[in-house]
């Protein structure tokens, strides 16, 4: 993934719109980065050392959801890439 996507996060009230990009993290390598469009929500999520994702760092509230809902996008993007 080069270039940042549109990404859709389930909120409690509502859709969260915004775009995440991959980005160098100094611990984890896969990272990625979500910021919502409104400012509301930052996250960045990794692969730990046993292979699973997971949230590094970012805003509160946070919901569990969130980093299988983002790692679900991410991977629907690159397998586009891949079929271009």
């Amino acid at each position: 993934m080069q270039q940042p996507i549109e990404a859709i996060l389930t909120g409690s009230d509502s859709q969260i719109e915004g775009e995440v990009k991959a980005i160098t993290h100094d611990e984890y390598n896969p990272a990625y980065e979500f910021t919502s469009y409104d400012g509301s929500l930052h996250l960045i999520i990794a692969r730990n050392a046993e292979g699973h994702w997971t949230r590094v760092a970012g805003s509160e509230p946070y919901f569990s959801g969130w980093v299988d809902e983002l790692v679900e996008q991410i991977n629907f993007s690159q397998q586009q890439n891949t079929m271009i």
